[in-house]
């Protein structure tokens, strides 16, 4: 079964919502995995996800171990791109879009292009 990680940070929690709410058709095919944070918010959506723990405490770390594995087909982040400054967050997500990039591990930061790749994981035109 072909597996889709969300990331979400705080300020993108409502439009991670209404983006389950959308698409939970199509979400409801896959294995989903999150962040603890970001797992409740899918949860309330009828949707089952497996949890990391939250992203600051290990979290993010779990997901990359996970891309490095090769068990990730999709990562759909819902970035706050306000959040400019380097601390060491930031520096955590940088990584996991690094280990997308190495990889080849399809993603999006913004909610149309994670539209555009969901409907191209449903419809199997890239795997």
């Amino acid at each position: 079964m072909k597996s889709i990680v969300f990331l979400s940070n705080n300020r993108k929690k409502a439009l991670l919502s209404q983006f389950c709410n959308a698409y939970k058709p199509i979400l409801s095919k896959y294995e989903i995995f999150a962040t603890f944070g970001t797992s409740q918010i899918i949860k309330q959506h009828g949707l089952n996800v497996y949890s990391f723990l939250s992203g600051t405490v290990g979290g993010y770390r779990q997901v990359i171990s996970k891309i490095y594995c090769n068990e990730v087909d999709l990562l759909l982040f819902f970035r706050d791109a306000s959040r400019f400054h380097i601390d060491s967050l930031s520096k955590l997500e940088s990584e996991v879009l690094t280990a997308c990039d190495f990889c080849n591990v399809p993603n999006a930061t913004n909610v149309l292009t994670a539209e555009i790749l969901l409907r191209a994981l449903d419809s199997g035109s890239f795997f």
